[in-house]
């Protein structure tokens, strides 16, 4: 089974940025579309971002395009999501996954990490 490790959350002012890590136990890694979800209290969770396993290919959902990047390192099995000018609407758990295939649906997703949460202050 493909265990996902996310890191890098914390609190962070309106304007600021963050980082977040998502590493993956799985080899072959590098065949895997990935993809950022994240959940509000109260809310669904709501597909973020995704990257096609070339990492040529980019998504995001219209809430965050211009300010948040996804990125992979298939020599570390580790995908990552850069976030810019961040907002209190930003403020979720943020959890990566993979369904192998690229997806931006909650059903397409096979595997899930843990999720890390993200504060942002106003």
């Amino acid at each position: 089974q493909v265990q996902l490790v996310e890191s890098g959350g914390g609190l962070v002012q309106t304007g600021g940025s963050l980082r977040l890590s998502c590493a993956a136990s799985e080899r072959t890694f590098s065949s895997y579309a990935m993809a950022w979800f994240r959940q509000a209290p109260g809310k669904e969770r709501e597909f973020v971002a995704g990257i096609t396993e070339s990492g040529l290919s980019t998504y995001y959902a219209d809430s965050v395009k211009g300010r948040f990047t996804i990125s992979r390192d298939n020599a570390k099995n580790t995908v990552y999501l850069q976030l810019n000018s961040v907002k209190p609407e930003d403020t979720a758990v943020y959890y990566c996954a993979t369904g192998g295939l690229f997806s931006t649906s909650r059903s397409g997703q096979r595997y899930w990490g843990q999720g890390t949460q993200v504060t942002v202050s106003s």
